[in-house]
């Protein structure tokens, strides 16, 4: 009879932390059918729809970051980081759980932090190759840091760290033989090369003003674009569907598909995008968004692009765009290469193994 279990997990603010978190709370529900899940968030952050969307519970935390610049939120930050402990520790005191699992977000610092406080087993999961302040204060006390790059050991307890990966859609795992479903899905030419632009959920502006300013250029050179404009930018963009061989899309949501039709990626470098990219095993050319904090996106595509498994293009060297393509485009053995190595960096089984992690910590 395996015992009953109350298991809470926090990460928000982006996909990025909130679907990692709904992948391992799928993959414990497995094991443990009869175990309770409560999922904690930040109030008026997309994990508090994205969550029950999911068919979790989820309690919401007055908690948000600090502004890099001096802004009248930082004055209220205080105040919010001590409302937030106050109540993570009545959630916590009321839910009992057996373990606490974070997945980075603002959210996951009070949380973990009361945990620990209270003598409750914790575990991080660090998407990034260079974590955020919150989760190198938090690493300390955690029991386990699994992580998906290497290196971490400058910035983390080396006993506590184990190298399991990202979790990732499971569809993704086996796209191998989709291609024709792909291209009928999205009504493509089987004889064209195919360009996929992803920018995120939300989108890139600065990715979007780029493919914009060469879609005539692309569709010239014989590439079709399946192109993910994503929600805020897609009423801007929706008519470059006009042109031959380009579509557009506010969000693909078939990605095991999308993955299948593509021939080339552009992609921000987001840690679970990278994740997804590793498996998919394509040519990619990352252009890391640099308003992240401490720059993470390019440090994550750096770790890519230092194995020779992708192509970098810094948003300030936009407008060498069409001579780093053509080079792709022309080139067959760089393009093999790129695919090769970027493949031998996945971990596909990131959701298993950090449960297996988990599971010791139940026990």
């Amino acid at each position: 009879m395996k015992q009953s279990v109350n298991i809470i997990l926090s990460g928000g603010g982006t996909g990025g932390h909130i679907y990692p978190a709904v992948s391992i709370a799928n993959e414990l529900k497995e094991k443990y059918p009869d175990a309770k899940f409560l999922f904690v968030g930040a109030k008026d952050k997309m994990e508090m729809e994205k969550v029950p969307q999911a068919g979790y519970e989820i309690q919401g935390l007055w908690i948000a970051g600090l502004q890099r610049q001096l802004t009248l939120k930082n004055a209220k930050f205080p105040l919010k980081l001590i409302s937030s402990l106050l109540n993570a520790y009545k959630i916590i005191k009321k839910f009992k759980p057996t373990v606490v699992i974070g997945t980075g977000g603002f959210a996951s610092g009070p949380t973990l932090f009361m945990a620990n406080k209270l003598g409750i087993k914790t575990l991080i999961q660090e998407q990034n190759s260079y974590p955020g302040i919150t989760n190198k204060l938090l690493s300390k006390k955690a029991d386990k840091i699994c992580v998906a790059y290497d290196g971490l050991e400058r910035f983390f307890p080396a006993d506590k760290i184990l190298k399991t990966g990202n979790p990732v859609r499971q569809d993704l795992l086996n796209i191998e033989g989709k291609r024709e479903e792909a291209i009928q899905f999205f009504n493509l030419n089987k004889e064209q090369k195919t360009l996929v632009i992803i920018g995120g959920s939300l989108g890139a502006r600065a990715v979007n003003n780029l493919i914009e300013k060469n879609i005539d250029w692309l569709v010239k050179n014989n590439i079709q674009v399946l192109w993910q404009t994503g929600k805020l930018y897609y009423d801007e963009f929706k008519k470059y569907d006009q042109l031959k061989g380009v579509k557009t899309y506010a969000f693909l949501n078939r990605m095991d598909l999308t993955y299948a039709a593509a021939d080339f990626l552009i992609s921000r470098a987001g840690a679970s995008s990278i994740s997804e990219l590793c498996i998919v095993g394509k040519p990619v050319i990352f252009i890391p968004s640099p308003n992240v904090a401490e720059d993470h996106q390019t440090k994550n595509a750096l770790a890519i692009v230092d194995k020779e498994g992708a192509i970098l293009l810094k948003e300030s060297e936009l407008e060498t765009f069409q001579y780093v393509f053509e080079v792709l485009i022309s080139n067959e053995v760089l393009q093999q290469k790129l695919s090769k190595n970027i493949k031998a960096l996945a971990l596909p089984n990131a959701t298993k193994d950090i449960v297996k992690e988990i599971e010791k910590l139940i026990h």
